[in-house]
């Protein structure tokens, strides 16, 4: 896939409430506080007969409920950013800020208030090499966003350059949900980046539904080398928080090449209260999955409590 191809399709997307409701010949979109943006490729695997399709109901707002429990920034990112574009919350790795942009709004989003615009990795790297360069405690580098992949090739080519100069980072990990909403964003430059560095590569995939892993996107993600594959969930309310859903996921995840890595339980965003599910209702759901997969289809069930690591429900 090309580079213009893959802008392209990320440039086709559903904004606003009048394109969707047009798109999906439904009036059940509405103004959010958080903008409309469904890429078209991801649009075409949504049932616009089911109103109730699990893709369909990532990407619809929700009705608002007052919970004080929820707030504008659940993981209060911004309080453990040291320099502007890095935030440093775990002992031995950092997560950049690289870019700003998704492909693709999910109005579960946990970041969907974070203020990006001081909060750049590429216009504020003299900075973020000084600390990390002060910190040789830090052995992994995490490229955030927004998403990473949002970047050109070449932008994050220079990125992935400018870590490696460090020599005690020796991993590097990419989180991006544009590889399964756009999967021509695996392009030819991007594999053979990911294949000439010298670091240790673990891409992590953003993916709820097992309705989400088109064809296109397990031709292209087989092409990657040199990489780990792995993939975090969120649960869900109406979306995956059942068995057969979280089944069929971690199965077609692992015919994906990907090893299921994370289920997160929702981070209390203001605006996501419809998607939480309780944690008696997560850890029965995981007791049920453990009993009908094998051990490593079976993704760790995860709350981020904000401590100085994930906090494992089971």
């Amino acid at each position: 896939m090309s580079m213009k191809q893959w802008q392209q399709h990320a440039k086709s997307a559903l904004k606003g409430v009048q394109q969707s409701n047009d798109f999906f010949n439904t009036q059940a979109f509405t103004q959010a506080k958080f903008p409309i943006k469904i890429p078209l490729q991801y649009a075409s695997l949504i049932d616009a007969n089911n109103p109730n399709d699990p893709l369909l109901r990532q990407v619809i707002p929700q009705v608002s409920v007052s919970d004080s429990k929820y707030s504008l920034s659940p993981l209060n990112d911004e309080s453990n950013s040291p320099v502007d574009g890095l935030i440093h919350k775990y002992p031995n790795r950092v997560l950049l800020i690289a870019s700003q942009v998704c492909a693709i709004h999910c109005q579960y989003c946990f970041r969907q208030n974070f203020d990006y615009s001081q909060h750049d990795a590429i216009s504020n790297w003299p900075t973020i090499e000084q600390y990390i360069g002060d910190h040789a405690e830090i052995n992994e580098v995490i490229l955030s966003g927004g998403d990473p992949l949002s970047l050109s090739d070449q932008k994050l080519e220079k990125l992935i350059k400018n870590i490696e100069n460090f020599e005690h980072i020796t991993t590097l990990r990419i989180h991006s949900r544009s590889m399964v909403v756009i999967p021509s964003r695996i392009t030819e430059y991007l594999i053979k980046i990911i294949a000439k560095t010298r670091l240790n590569v673990v891409l992590v995939t953003h993916i709820n539904h097992a309705n989400e892993i088109s064809t296109e996107f397990c031709e292209n993600i087989a092409k990657i080398e040199n990489a780990t594959l792995l993939n975090q969930s969120v649960l869900l309310n109406g979306v995956n928080d059942d068995l057969d859903s979280l089944k069929s996921l971690s199965l077609a995840l692992f015919d994906a090449g990907i090893l299921p890595y994370y289920l997160h339980m929702l981070d209390k965003v203001s605006g996501a209260e419809n998607y939480e599910v309780s944690d008696e209702k997560a850890l029965k759901l995981h007791q049920q999955l453990q009993s009908q997969l094998s051990g490593y289809l079976v993704p760790k069930l995860v709350r981020d409590s904000g401590l100085n690591s994930k906090t494992w429900l089971l």
